[in-house]
């Protein structure tokens, strides 16, 4: 099979976009209103040859508008069917092709066929418009004119649903690569805490074979080392196995070493009177870094920047805060913060940034230290 014969057998096997349910509230609310300006176009408008008729079927196509999402393929035939029918009884009249100004609501069914319809659905949907809109162009007085605005308006629908489903895969794509990054950075931290505390296991295993004496004060360190090592096994969910890193897992001493005299100053302040996971101390440390680094990135004006770190024994909480102005807004997903917030999230965590109540900006996070998903 050539190159050609290879992307049609891929268009036409690409499967339906997510979110296409239907019908909803605000389906029956687009409906109910155009039925309504249908009634009241109808009423004033002295072009039309057969108003009565003219918004009877109207109203009576309407309804496909609630399927468009579900059935989008189906949608859009009855549209043509119905639409190229009407044009062919006028025609059948001798009275000229016309339609009412609200029939551009029915443009949001080729818009879905491209959005949510599935490859099989694409291709049959834009075989059937573009059937339409030439048998229709021809019932008119001047086919090349109605044809070119046809393609115009429906051309125009389709690629408009095509780009902004592109778009939404698009952004989809993104998230699960930051998501996939983070769960990889995760497991290289879990296996770092992993094999400290195994290795603790097996010397005091050792030592307590070697000398009965040792074993309730080894037994002791190894049921401690095992409940630490379970604690951080259950803080993680379903991450992705990758080979361990070369450096060690970063924690709060690295934590402690993001204090810099600037410009600007970059402050640190930790107050952690019990034990921090590794795993969640590895957390901390990436969040605190990532706010640093936004913070001399697109912070304007800012003279310094505070880093404080407090510790309980139910949470460890992170916030990173300067003093400047608010970041001018940027294109793009801002990546690193989704990284931060998967992270946290994995470890029954939260975050947040945004203006602080005294001007500048501040990314808090939020990890519990045990009992986390």
């Amino acid at each position: 099979m050539n190159r050609l014969g290879r992307t049609a057998v891929r268009a036409w096997a690409r499967p339906r976009a997510a979110g296409g349910e239907g019908p909803r509230a605000r389906d029956a609310l687009l409906v109910a209103g155009a039925a309504l300006v249908s009634v009241f176009e109808g009423a004033v408008r002295p072009d039309l040859e057969w108003p009565p008729a003219t918004v009877l079927v109207t109203i009576a196509i309407l309804p496909v508008l609630l399927w468009r999402r579900s059935a989008p393929l189906a949608a859009v035939a009855v549209l043509t069917a119905c639409t190229s029918a009407f044009a062919f009884a006028h025609k059948a009249a001798g009275i000229e092709p016309n339609a009412l100004v609200t029939t551009f609501a029915f443009l949001t069914v080729p818009y879905a066929v491209f959005r949510w319809g599935s490859g099989r659905d694409r291709i049959a949907g834009a075989s059937i418009v573009v059937a339409g809109f030439v048998f229709t162009s021809l019932l008119g007085s001047d086919p090349v004119a109605d044809m070119i605005a046809a393609v115009a308006f429906m051309g125009g629908a389709c690629l408009i649903g095509a780009l902004r489903r592109e778009r939404v895969e698009s952004r989809a794509r993104q998230a699960d690569s930051v998501r996939s990054r983070e769960r990889e950075a995760l497991a290289r931290d879990l296996h770092d805490t992993v094999a400290h505390h195994v290795s603790a296991i097996v010397i005091r295993a050792q030592v307590a074979s070697a000398d009965p004496a040792q074993v309730p004060e080894s037994l002791r360190v190894i049921e401690a080392e095992a409940q630490a090592v379970l604690a951080d096994m259950r803080s993680l969910v379903r991450t992705l196995r990758a080979p361990p890193g070369l450096a060690p897992m970063p924690g709060l001493e690295e934590l402690a070493r993001l204090a810099d005299p600037g410009p600007p100053p970059v402050a640190v302040r930790i107050d952690a009177p019990v034990e921090v996971p590794g795993i969640v101390a590895s957390t901390l440390f990436r969040i605190a870094q990532e706010g640093v680094t936004n913070a001399r990135r697109h912070s304007r004006g800012a003279k310094g920047i505070e880093v404080v770190v407090a510790v309980d024994e139910a949470s460890a909480r992170v916030a990173v805060t300067d003093d400047g102005a608010p970041p001018r807004p940027v294109s793009g997903e801002g990546h690193g913060l989704q990284g931060m917030a998967e992270r946290a999230a994995l470890l029954g965590g939260e975050t947040s940034a945004g203006p602080g109540p005294d001007g500048g900006w501040t990314l808090r996070a939020s990890v519990p230290l045990r009992g986390a998903p």
